[in-house]
């Protein structure tokens, strides 16, 4: 039985297939058209997920969509009666819905299907999605879950509690009141109005001092049992202010604070002026105020169903930082996030919530690693390399097969060692935000101005962004405190006292780290080159950013041969195969 998960006419579009219960294809749209959090169809995604499993349109047999046109109609026409929005607003939705709508139609044209060969279309409302993309690929039998995103289907966020094959939904939230929407509403005030960049607010709240929680706080109420508002007077998305575009290419949110925000906090930083220690403090103040709001939302879920294990979701559960203190500000012990927590994961998602709910097929899958998108082997690479030989030449660099593995992961740790800055390319790619270690750009940690070498010489991004440890599974407590196994990179830590002047490329100011475990059984050959790492220098960490350049992360031999050329890392491992612009360490 083949399940087609889609996430379309929304931010971050992406494709998945479930075979018999089991995941084994999920990609994101924007790798192969290569532009970030691309809105539309993912027509690219679905090809390659088709292939990846082997199989032919035909071959599907029920597709599932992460949206549901009708769902919550009731509340939707009170909404609009009682607030009267804006035509803008209601036609923008009347839009993006009419392609929705269309979807059975789009879909059937890119399985290339027609009549009798149609699998069976079954709309999925966006946040059970989301709470299904948790829990049913968990190692739980039973959990709390939760999802907190921007909206979805006109719900924010919602609770559920799963048992064996089966959601049942408690409580949720509903337009215009949202979590994201607070922490969207400051990310643009602080000057980041591009679609996904509450994450660099993130990196920088530990540069300040939250200055500004209780002007922020007006901004939010926490209501009894876990529930919020918001103060609608500070926001613009509920009365039509704030446009929203989900059409083919890069989605865009329009200002969603309005001039009272300005009134209280003072004039909203333009994208290009510099960043100052007032920004820092209302970004420290925005993640408090958030996180306070968060646990909250948490601490009410968990009064009301007892449980000791959580299933964590939505747009929110990308925020890691939070994410590093819910078993300290909670009563949950154990926490589950799969690598796709965002509106991509919800293709994987509705997949499972037909596989389980609508077919009875039952679990017998954990989402135990992260690889799961298209792999390229030596063949491809050696066909990339040939038609790049021109570009490498005039460039000078030098290139050898390695001739096993032990003498790969051996030279590439003694590179990093000698700090040189490595592009990795191996495997299936990962599926979700985070490069996992098959698409990694690595570099020492021990070296304090690594951070700024790879900010200013290869990403060109903002120099408060920290950059991730990833550490071998059966270390990684001797490095940070109160951590547990994560190999998503969904958990911010501290990092010990005694460690922080040993890692500190990978210690943010504030001396934490969003580290990643890797675990021998997940990826060998990454296993293997940090320990090779860890014997040459005596610390098993490495260095771990996504492989690309303000770009959607790398997918093909062809772009991660772009951007080598394109920025000033030294060497680039393609499978067997370095790539050095100095000869002389080819030997």
């Amino acid at each position: 039985m083949i399940v087609l998960g889609l996430n379309a006419y929304h931010g971050d579009v992406s494709a998945a297939i479930v075979a018999d219960g089991r995941l084994v294809a999920a990609v994101e749209e924007e790798r192969f058209r290569r532009i970030k959090h691309i809105a539309g169809f993912p027509n690219e995604a679905i090809q390659a997920c088709l292939k990846m499993a082997g199989v032919s349109g035909r071959d599907v047999n029920h597709v599932a969509v992460s949206r549901n046109p009708r769902a919550h109609l009731w509340r939707k026409g009170a909404f609009a009666l009682t607030h009267r929005p804006k035509s803008g607003l209601v036609r923008d939705r009347a839009e993006n819905y009419q392609r929705v709508r269309q979807l059975p139609e789009t879909v059937a044209k890119a399985l290339a299907v027609e009549g009798a060969e149609r699998p069976q279309f079954h709309w999925v409302e966006h946040h059970p999605a989301h709470l299904a993309s948790a829990f049913f690929v968990s190692p739980f039998d039973e959990a709390a879950v939760c999802a907190i995103d921007g909206f979805g289907d006109f719900v924010s966020t919602s609770w559920a509690v799963g048992r064996g094959s089966r959601l049942d939904v408690l409580q949720r939230t509903y337009f215009p009141h949202s979590l994201g929407l607070l922490y969207l509403a400051i990310t643009q005030y602080l000057g980041f109005m591009r679609y996904g960049d509450e994450f660099k607010v993130m990196g920088l709240a530990p540069y300040g001092a939250p200055d500004f929680v209780l002007e922020i706080q007006r901004l939010l109420r926490l209501m009894p049992n876990g529930g919020f508002e918001l103060d609608l007077s500070y926001f613009t998305h509920w009365s039509g202010g704030a446009k929203m575009t989900w059409d083919e290419g890069e989605p865009s949110i329009g200002r969603v604070f309005s001039e009272k925000l300005e009134a209280d906090l003072g004039p909203a930083r333009r994208h290009d002026e510099p960043v100052t220690a007032r920004h820092e403090a209302i970004a420290a103040s925005l993640q408090q105020v958030y996180e306070a709001a968060a646990f909250h939302v948490l601490n009410g879920l968990h009064d009301k169903t007892g449980a000791k294990r959580l299933c964590l979701a939505g747009g929110c559960a990308m925020n890691s930082v939070a994410n590093g203190k819910i078993r300290e500000r909670t009563p949950f012990e154990q926490v589950y996030i799969q690598p796709a927590s965002g509106d991509n994961g919800t293709a994987l998602g509705a997949a499972y919530y037909v596989w389980n709910h609508e077919l009875g097929g039952g679990r017998h899958f954990v989402m135990s690693h992260g690889y799961w998108g298209p792999e390229f082997i030596n063949g491809h690479i050696d066909e990339a390399l040939h038609d790049r030989r021109a570009d490498l030449e005039r460039s000078g660099c030098g290139i050898r097969t390695m001739a096993s593995e032990a003498a790969l992961v051996d030279w590439t740790a003694a590179r990093i060692a000698d700090g040189l800055v490595v592009g990795w390319f191996q495997g299936r790619m990962e599926w979700g935000a985070r490069a996992l270690g098959n698409r990694s750009i690595l570099a020492d940690p021990r070296r304090a101005d690594m951070r700024e070498i790879i900010n200013t010489k290869i990403k060109f991004r903002e120099k408060f962004r920290p950059f991730a440890p990833a550490v071998l599974e059966e270390r990684h407590a001797e490095y940070f405190e109160g951590s547990v196994a994560d190999p998503f990179m969904l958990q911010v830590y501290p990092v010990r006292l005694d460690k922080r002047e040993v890692i500190p490329a990978v210690t943010h100011v504030d001396g934490s780290g969003r580290l990643q475990t890797v675990a021998r059984e997940a990826n060998p050959r990454y296993w293997q080159l940090i320990r090779a790492f860890g014997e040459r220098t005596g610390v098993p960490v490495l260095l771990n950013t996504s492989f690309n350049e303000n770009e959607p992360i790398v997918l093909r031999p062809s772009e991660a041969l772009d951007c080598f050329l394109r920025t000033r890392m030294d060497v680039l491992v393609l499978g067997d195969q370095v790539i050095a612009k100095d000869t002389a360490l080819l030997g």
